[in-house]
């Protein structure tokens, strides 16, 4: 599996190739998503995730501060109490702890960043 490389210098991810490489992974055809992450520092995850039309991921939270953008597709997301979809070029920023889940109408992907504070306990998965 891909680790994260520096960040010491810039990092520069490309993200339709790591969206094709997602999409040939036994996990993408066996639970109908897959994830990479493409960076991880003390305050701070980026990840990739591609989700299969009709797939769901369940009701969850993040400990700190999430964004979803959406690179290709269209999701929904259920938040607190009301229904959020995104396309393409669209980004939802999702405070700490706040319960979503992320359910794809077509193949889509999308990068999650989660940030929190290095005091604060236990860092999100």
């Amino acid at each position: 599996m891909h680790k994260p490389e520096s960040l010491e210098y810039g990092l520069l991810c490309d993200l339709s190739a790591i969206e094709g490489e997602l999409r040939q992974e036994p996990a993408y055809e066996q639970s109908g998503h897959a994830a990479r992450a493409l960076a991880r520092a003390a305050d701070l995850r980026v990840m990739l995730m591609v989700l299969k039309a009709g797939s769901h991921i369940d009701q969850h939270q993040a400990n700190g501060t999430a964004t979803v953008h959406v690179v290709s597709g269209h999701l929904k997301l259920r938040v607190a109490s009301r229904d959020v979809e995104l396309q393409p070029g669209q980004m939802l920023i999702l405070g700490a702890g706040l319960r979503h889940d992320v359910s794809a109408t077509v193949d889509s992907a999308f990068v999650l960043t989660i940030g929190w504070s290095t005091a604060a306990s236990p860092r999100p998965v």
